[in-house]
């Protein structure tokens, strides 16, 4: 069952919490609200869905240390900066370093919700991908070596009398692991075999 996607926040101006989460909800959205960077991350464990709406200065640990140490942990949790001191060169690293979107305050409520629904949305595309990404990683360990080999020249556009050439087989050899590769990879086309080939490598 696929879980909910939540917006978390984390914002030490309780006024500003309040009033995120109530817009927030005001469209549907599920929405968790934290004061700090350590009460989010007594709270937040990997994998979770959603995405992350994040006030830059904090007490302690602030909202980009915040970003940066999700970014060591492999967290994939979209993040949206959001700043009443905000400057170019804060939103340069922010950006660098993986947010998604850096609003300043005051912003206009459809502004905030629209890059929270392209975060939600980036989320669950990146989340199918890497689902994707792993079903096609189970499908490649059954291919033995030489299918191996002979999948990665049939995605790189070479014919059939090419790879036997190259393997020194005959081209019915080829055809035949050719055949074997497109079953074992249950590919229905040459065209979703070289999509498959292209997550695989991480190239999409």
């Amino acid at each position: 069952m696929k879980s909910e996607p939540t917006v978390f926040v984390v914002d030490d101006d309780q006024a500003m919490r309040h009033s995120l989460k109530w817009l927030i909800e005001s469209i549907g959205m599920k929405v968790r609200t934290y004061a700090s960077a350590d009460e989010f991350l007594g709270d937040y464990y990997p994998g979770r869905a959603g995405c992350l709406l994040l006030d830059v200065r904090m007490p302690g640990m602030s909202g980009l240390d915040l970003q940066a140490y999700l970014a060591r942990e492999d967290s994939r949790l979209p993040v949206i900066i959001i700043t009443g001191h905000g400057d170019v060169s804060m939103a340069v690293k922010a950006m660098k370093s993986g947010a998604v979107d850096f609003i300043e305050k005051p912003f206009y409520d459809e502004v905030l919700l629209t890059s929270i629904r392209n975060a939600l949305d980036f989320d669950e595309k990146q989340r199918a991908l890497r689902s994707q990404r792993a079903e096609i990683a189970t499908r490649l360990a059954e291919l033995t070596p030489r299918e191996h080999e002979v999948m990665a020249m049939v995605t790189e556009g070479q014919a059939n009398k090419e790879i036997a050439t190259t393997l020194g087989v005959s081209a019915k050899t080829v055809e035949a692991h050719r055949a074997r590769v497109m079953e074992k990879m249950r590919a229905n086309s040459l065209a979703e075999l070289v999509r498959m080939a292209l997550i695989a490598s991480g190239d999409v």
